[in-house]
Order: structure tokens, then sequence, then C-alpha cells
């Protein structure tokens, strides 16, 4: 189990954009029909779930580019040495929020995960769950057609 999580970390920041933008082509190409006027309405379960594949896959590929911003063969004082920081390191890490720091004896932090990947985790997580929650509705107020209202006996 633990080698399946590794290899899709390792492959989510390469495969995302791949997802992100497959996504995004079959929202366009499902958007050429929508007519400019025809007023604010709950997009279709469909549309809702790419949506929501789209912001999972970029939060899983923001994510795993974090986690594997600090992972290094190097040892701790190789790797911090590689970003500049100086001295004796001891290198700490988190999960939520993505944090891998080289802090020195003295306290000072060197951040290794790129400033970008937090808000990218939390708007990909945050559209992701805005998006099964719009999936749901949509499906569930979609009128369902019975064989009686068609005037089919």
């Amino acid at each position: 189990m633990a080698t399946i999580l590794f290899l899709i970390l390792t492959l989510a920041p390469f495969l995302t954009p791949f997802v992100v933008v497959g996504t995004a082509a079959a929202l366009a190409w499902r958007a050429r029909g929508w007519s400019p006027g025809g007023g604010l309405r709950l997009p279709d379960a469909t549309t809702c779930t790419l949506v929501m594949v789209m912001a999972g896959a970029a939060a899983l590929g923001a994510y795993a580019w974090g986690v594997m911003s600090g992972f290094y063969i190097l040892d701790p004082d190789q790797m911090c040495a590689a970003r500049g920081a100086a001295g004796d390191h001891v290198v700490t890490r988190m999960s939520l929020p993505v944090s891998a720091q080289c802090v020195t004896d003295d306290g000072r932090g060197t951040e290794l995960v790129p400033d970008w990947v937090n808000p990218v985790v939390y708007a990909g997580l945050t559209l992701c769950a805005l998006a099964f929650g719009a999936a749901i509705a949509s499906a569930v107020r979609r009128p369902v057609s019975s064989p009686a209202k068609e005037g089919i006996t």
C-alpha cells in the first residue's frame, strides 16, 4: 500500500496537467451549446462532475508537488544546503498545510515547499467539495420522466 501511495505522489505532478487540460476541454465542448442569455441555473451533474475532477486533480497535483519538494535521497544537511540555508539543520514536516522546513540551531527556518502549493490545495479541495454538492443537488432536482406524464400507457 505504501508503494502505491508513493507512486501516486510521484506521478501526480506530471499527470495533473493532462487531467486538467482534458477536463477543461470537455467543459469547453459542453459549453459550446449554451446560450448567453439563459439566466442563472444549476449546471447539470455531468458538468459538476467534470469541475470536481479538475479541481481534485489540481489539489492532488499541488499536494504531491509540495510533499515531494521536501523529499530528497540526500541527507538533511545536503538538502538544506541546496536551498541556501547555512548551519546545522533539522528537517520538520507537516501534512496539512504542506510544509517541509530546514530549521537551524538558533530557530530560523527555511521553507522548502513553494508558496503557491497550499492555496492551490485548499482552493482545489473547496471547489471539489462544492462541485460534488452541486452535482448531488442537480441530480436530485432533475425531473424524472415517467410513462404516465408522457401519455404512454
